[in-house]
């Protein structure tokens, strides 16, 4: 599996970036995780929109889905000008009906809900979810191809149910939006002494870090976490790739 970080910020994309978005590809199948805000801009990087195969929805905040609708936009204008019909599955939870319904567009994009007790097969990827703890419904990811597994934590204050899904996995892509004197839990986040605790007591074999705050010195989140966390720890950057 390779995962490219295509938006590593929380709330809000910085000036030219973009807010949470993650391309996953293996075996020439290419799945975008989350579609926040300036995805689309920066997914162009990388592969055309049309190029994609699926996408997953973790769930339905701006910075996690606020550019679905120009990737279905960008979707209608390459059929218009190529003339091939394509339609492009976005998986999402049904929970909250009316952002779900919003996933479907014309041919150009269908919504599809997924079933959290049950595990989802995309493409090579066979997914597992965890509700996380956050101010809306929102899914974490355990995402597994060939041997080789990617948990996705999304947004969600620390909860020991992370430890086993999260158990071994090869990379641990985290959310990290607060510092460790900082209590994220009222805001449905985690703290860098949260995430250590998670990716220690899970023995993670590989640590990256996103969802970033806006603030402070983000160099200091890895310090804090390797406080606790001995394994390897980066913070996302856009345009990061990492094989798995």
């Amino acid at each position: 599996m390779k995962l490219t970080i295509i938006g590593p910020w929380g709330g809000f994309p910085k000036v030219n970036e973009a807010s949470a978005g993650y391309l996953l590809e293996h075996d020439g199948f290419h799945l975008l995780i989350d579609c926040g805000s300036a995805i689309l801009s920066k997914l162009q990087q990388f592969i055309k929109p049309a190029n994609l195969d699926a996408c997953i929805i973790s769930h339905y905040h701006p910075d996690h889905n606020a550019d679905i609708g120009v990737l279905q936009h960008a979707l209608l204008i390459d059929m218009y000008v190529t003339g091939e019909k394509k339609t492009l599955p976005i998986y999402g939870h049904n929970l909250d009906q009316t952002s779900f319904e919003e996933l479907t567009y014309k041919d150009q994009t269908i919504g599809i809900a997924y079933n959290p007790e049950q595990l989802l097969q995309i493409g090579p990827f066979s997914i597992k979810f965890l509700r996380t703890k956050h101010s809306v419904p929102c899914f974490a990811f355990r995402i597994e191809a060939d041997g080789k597994s990617l948990v996705f934590t999304a947004d969600s204050a620390y909860q020991d149910a992370f430890i086993e899904f999260a158990k071994g996995t090869d990379l641990l892509l985290s959310e990290c939006n607060f510092y460790g004197n900082m209590d994220a839990s009222n805001a449905g986040h985690m703290n860098s002494y949260d995430v250590a605790k998670l990716a220690k007591a899970a023995e993670v074999k590989k640590l990256i870090l996103t969802h970033l705050p806006h603030f402070g010195n983000l160099q200091q989140l890895i310090y804090e976490v390797g406080e606790y966390y001995k394994g390897p720890v980066q913070l996302a950057e856009l345009g990061d790739i990492w094989t798995i």
